[in-house]
Parts: C-alpha cells; sequence; structure tokens
C-alpha cells in the first residue's frame, strides 16, 4: 500500500550561526517567522512562513547542505540588484527559459536557493 502524504510538512536548511542565518532570511530575504523554539541554550529550530509553507533552519538538527529550495519573487531583476547590494554570494547567474526566469544565492551556511519569477 502506498504512503498517504498528506501536505507538504518544510524544506530543511541546517546552519551553524543563528543571528547571521536570522539576518540573511529575515534581512535579506525579508521572510517572517512563524514559528520558533529554543530546544536547549542556543539550539534553535526556527520556520519562515512563505504562502503557507515552512523554510525549517536549525542548529540542533544535523544535516547536509540543500540545493532544493526555490522562492518565486515578485520581481526578479529587484531582488538581482538587492542581492548583490547585501553582499549574498550568487550561485549562478540568470537563466532565461521560455516560462521563466531563474538566478541562485548562497546562504551564509553553503545552502543554495534559486529565486524564481515566471514569466506573464
Amino acid at each position: 500500500m502506498p504512503i498517504k502524504v498528506k501536505e507538504f510538512a518544510f524544506v530543511f536548511h541546517p546552519i551553524t550561526d543563528v543571528a547571521r542565518a536570522r539576518k540573511f532570511y529575515e534581512g535579506v530575504l525579508g521572510l517572517k517567522v512563524g514559528f520558533q523554539i529554543e530546544f536547549t541554550p542556543g539550539q534553535w529550530w526556527i520556520e519562515y512562513d512563505v504562502a503557507g509553507q515552512a523554510i525549517a533552519l536549525s542548529n540542533a538538527m544535523p544535516g547536509a547542505k540543500s540545493t532544493s529550495l526555490t522562492l518565486e519573487v515578485a520581481d526578479l531583476d529587484e531582488a538581482l540588484a538587492t542581492v548583490r547590494s547585501s553582499g549574498t554570494p550568487i550561485a549562478f547567474e540568470v537563466q532565461e527559459f521560455p516560462v521563466c526566469r531563474i538566478f541562485g544565492i548562497t546562504d551564509p551556511d553553503g545552502n543554495q536557493i534559486g529565486l524564481h519569477q515566471k514569466k506573464k
């Protein structure tokens, strides 16, 4: 019998420095915390809500760097300008496809994030 998947739970990115990660995810990406818990002093689980879905960060959970997260943005050129002005590393430059445009950035812990915009 196949597994009955109910919904998407979260995308997880392991982090090492909570303050640095928060500065990036809240400052550069502008995400808002949906849920957070400090398991033990200094060991965090932080979830950011993106349209009802969660991006989870933790310095208390092991994991390999990820390349699976892609966020839809309202204006890709504006996002690129923000990224460049913040000094965020660019993983790959803008790529054009018939239905979309995308470029990649790297968070402070080396997790790759795609920034994507569908064409109208």
